[in-house]
Order: structure tokens, then C-alpha cells, then sequence
């Protein structure tokens, strides 16, 4: 989204974040727009080490910020310059209001001191699907006034890579693969997938399953529910990939699946997506429109829905060639961001000139 409003005439676009797994490759990726990378403090909360002389600097420059996520420090901390220096934004919570998962109590204190107020005070609110409208009613915002413009993707991204030096890099056989990508924790469901796998794996015995993202708590976990159903050598574990090995990890993949407990609209599935990857994915995501390309596209969130879905799927391989070609061609025609951009360029002006733009 940064690097595609950057791209506009006339727009300056910066992203401030923490610098956590952020090198300068994927900084770079950025370009035009800039990056301002803050030390990360304490990566179990997000809390940045210092910077707030540099966000006072950054929030008095902009004419209007834009809030990704909810439970963050650093939004706490942009919120505040923004009210001290007079200055208008917009949150988009991408399904992240809800207190789901851990630190519930923590979550509810930070409500009380500050995260409702960051909601109630915002020029406008932007859901990536209008799945979120009961989550902003809970913040005392009404669904009339929630902009819904969808997360976008862009086949630039993700770029034709070597398969074999990818399966060496990370020593895995080519083999048919089941693909999940995305922070190992709770909310994304990753055992919910693991379950399953072991479930089904009697009848695709050629199958592998792969895990790509990061340890949210559930590493360990997980290993020893593969190790003890005796499938510890069919379950791989990648850890953090990104650029190259990201694009090569989905179009190896035969099906990735997003099993996710909670979440408002998967950025992953329009990835694999551009890159001709099918995607199965929970009811949970805030996604309902995979049902227009094939309503088996979307299962319970449990292990038993995940299970039948990974075995309607898996079980004629015609299938997700199909299934590979229609998910790529939905997702090229409506969620490229060069056609969404407009949306946040349109709704930004509408702020900063509420008078030229109705």
C-alpha cells in the first residue's frame, strides 16, 4: 500500500515501524515510499526502545496518518502527537479490534486507558471487509460511517523463483506440499491445520506440510504434536521467510491454508493467489468471497471442517490446477492494489479537503 501511494503525483508517503525482521531488502521493497525503522524493546508487546522525538517530527510533517493493527504501543504513541500537533487520522484495524487470544486483561486496560479513545477520535475508519462492522459498533463507531477498501496485492511482489534452490536452502523434498504461512500462534490456527493433517494423512500419503512464519508461542507445540503422531518427518518447519523465498514457498505449494481462528480479511490468500496458488481457508477470515470462485473454499474453523476440506481438495489433483487458475484471475481482478490505491488517495483528500472533495 506505501510503495503504491508513493507512486501517485504529489503524494509523500512514510512508514514508520518497529525493526523487528525488517533489513533493508525489505525496507527497500518500500520504495518510493520511506521507511523509519524504531528499536524494538520488548517484542512480546511491541514496545519501541525510543523514538519519540522522531514520531513528534514524523506526525507534525504529515497531513493525515494512517493506523494499521490496534494493540500497539507505537499506534498509542502516534495517537498522542497526532492530538498534541492537531493533526487528523484514520485507523484501519484490519481485524484486530476483538480481544481474542492472550492477554485479554492486559488487552481490556489498554482499551480503558487509551484504545478506545483511538477509535473514537479518528477522521475516519476503514475496514478490509465489511466482516469488521460489528467490531466497530463494539468501539461505539456505527457501520454508516466505516469505509470498507479491501487489502491489495501486486504479482510484482512475487517473482518466478529458483524451486530447487529453495527446496536446498531450507532442506525440503520436492514432494507435493501443504502450505501454511503466517505467525505461529494461536489466533492463526496453525495446530487446527496440523490436526487435520494428521487426520487425512493416511490417504495422501505423498503430501508434506509445511509451516512458514514465524514462533507466536506454538512452535514447540506443534513439534511434539507431529513427533508424537509419528509424522515429524512429513512436517517442516521453516521459520521467517520473506522476498524470494516467500514467492518460491507459495508456488511450490500445492494448496496453502489459512486456518485462522479470528481474522478480518487474509493477506496471505491474495498472495498465493497472484502467485497461482489455491487456497483453502476457515469461515473466520473475513473472506467470504472465495465462495464465488468454489463454495469448498471455505470450512468450519475446526479441525474436522479443516480435515474435509483438505480432503475434497487434495483428492483429484484437476482439481486444484482449476481451482490454481480461477483463485489467480478472481484475485487479479479485484484486489490489484494499482485499482485500490485510488480508494485511500480519495478518502485521504476527503479529509485534508473536506470542501474540494463531497
Amino acid at each position: 500500500m506505501s510503495r503504491f501511494l508513493a507512486q501517485q503525483d504529489g503524494v509523500r508517503c512514510t512508514v514508520l515501524a518497529l525493526d523487528i525482521e525488517l533489513d533493508s531488502t525489505r525496507a527497500q521493497a518500500h520504495a518510493p515510499a520511506t521507511v523509519i525503522a524504531l528499536p524494538c524493546l520488548w517484542k512480546r508487546f511491541y514496545v519501541p526502545r525510543s523514538g519519540w522525538r522522531t514520531i513528534k517530527k514524523l506526525v507534525g510533517e504529515a497531513d493525515v496518518i494512517h493506523m494499521m493493527g490496534h494493540w500497539s504501543v507505537l499506534n498509542l504513541l502516534v495517537y498522542l502527537a497526532a492530538r498534541s500537533a492537531n493533526k487528523p487520522y484514520v485507523v484501519c484495524p484490519a481485524g484486530a479490534l476483538p480481544i481474542f487470544g492472550r492477554s485479554a486483561r492486559l488487552k481490556r486496560f489498554y482499551n480503558a486507558i487509551a484504545g478506545r479513545a483511538i477509535i473514537r477520535n479518528a477522521a475516519a475508519w476503514i475496514a478490509v471487509t465489511a466482516g469488521e462492522f460489528p467490531h466497530f459498533e463494539t468501539y461505539g463507531i456505527s457501520t454508516s460511517r466505516v469505509v470498507v477498501i479491501p487489502n491489495g496485492v501486486t504479482e510484482e511482489d512475487f517473482p518466478l523463483a529458483d524451486k530447487q534452490e529453495f527446496l536446498n536452502r531450507h532442506d525440503l523434498p520436492d514432494v507435493p506440499v501443504v502450505l501454511f504461512m503466517g505467525r505461529l500462534n494461536p489466533i492463526k490456527g496453525p495446530d487446527l491445520l496440523l490436526q487435520a493433517f494428521i487426520q487425512i494423512r493416511h490417504r495422501f500419503t505423498d503430501f508434506h506440510l509445511v509451516f512458514a512464519g514465524p514462533d507466536g508461542g506454538m512452535l514447540s507445540e506443534l513439534q511434539q504434536a507431529a513427533e508424537q503422531a509419528g509424522i515429524s518427518e512429513y512436517v517442516h518447519f521453516l521459520g521467517y521467510v520473506s522476498g524470494n523465498d516467500k514467492s518460491a514457498a507459495y508456488r511450490y505449494a500445492k494448496l496453502l491454508v489459512v486456518p485462522s481462528r479470528q481474522e478480518a480479511m487474509s493477506i496471505v490468500a491474495l498472495e498465493a493467489g497472484i502467485c497461482g496458488t489455491p487456497v483453502l481457508l476457515t469461515d473466520q477470515c473475513g473472506f467470504s468471497d472465495i465462495r464465488l470462485v468454489d463454495a469448498r473454499l471455505e470450512v468450519p474453523a475446526t479441525v474436522d471442517g479443516v480435515a474435509q476440506g483438505l480432503s475434497s481438495l487434495l483428492a483429484d489433483a484437476t482439481v486444484l490446477e482449476h481451482l490454481a487458475s480461477a483463485w489467480k484471475d478472481f484475485v487479479g481482478r479485484h484486489y490489484a492494489w494499482r485499482n485500490i490505491v485510488s480508494e485511500y488517495i480519495g478518502l485521504y483528500k476527503s479529509i485534508i479537503m473536506p470542501h474540494v472533495v463531497k
